[in-house]
């Protein structure tokens, strides 16, 4: 069986390790070793863990940045509320996932300002999707499917902080109720935003 290339490799490894011991645990020495490379291997693909950190959510976790910049784009034929929920979904998906990897950032303050520091070298950072689902949501109002006074900004963050929410809160035993589907949380989701923000 063909070995996959030392890329994809690195990339396996960091995910794996992100999820299980966390970000901050997860050093590059421990994910090249995981990956069957040197360091130095790792580093000719990556400059930084913060840059592999990135690249990890880009390529190994569900995509919702390019849903987001499609949409804005061309929001296509389906309702509103269909995208929305399409949105809801993915994003619930891709926060599930994320979460475990970046929790153990917020146990060390010097490690959460550099990595803040570097996803701000980059042009990165969990803003950006509030900024892309906001951009579609103002192409719907300049087309006149969303009321001409909506708050898109507002409407973004309240979607995506629902969707981050629900990630932290999922495995939450305190309720006798088990957790909502992922497919009706997002098109109640959907429905209750777009309420607010209808013409």
């Amino acid at each position: 069986m063909q070995q996959k290339p030392t890329r994809a490799r690195i990339l396996d490894a960091a995910h794996d390790l992100m999820l299980t011991i966390g970000l901050a645990r997860a050093t590059t020495k421990e994910i090249a070793k995981a990956a069957g490379c040197s360091e130095a291997a790792l580093y000719k693909h990556f400059a930084s863990k913060e840059e592999l950190f990135v690249a990890v959510l880009q390529e190994r976790l569900p995509r919702l940045g390019p849903l987001l910049h499609r949409l804005a784009e061309d929001p296509g034929e389906r309702s509103v509320e269909e995208n929305l929920a399409e949105i809801a979904r993915l994003a619930s998906h891709f926060y599930v996932q994320s979460f475990p990897i970046a929790a153990s950032l917020y146990a060390e303050t010097k490690l959460k300002r550099r990595h803040e520091d570097s996803m701000r070298a980059m042009g990165t950072g969990p803003h950006m999707p509030i900024e892309a689902l906001d951009a579609y949501l103002r192409t719907e109002r300049d087309a006149g499917r969303i009321a001409p006074g909506a708050d898109t900004f507002a409407a973004a963050s309240l979607l995506l902080g629902a969707c981050a929410q629900r990630a932290f809160a999922y495995d939450s035993t305190v309720g006798k109720q088990p957790p909502q589907p992922v497919e009706e949380f997002a098109a109640a989701l959907a429905r209750t935003l777009l309420a607010g923000i209808s013409r």
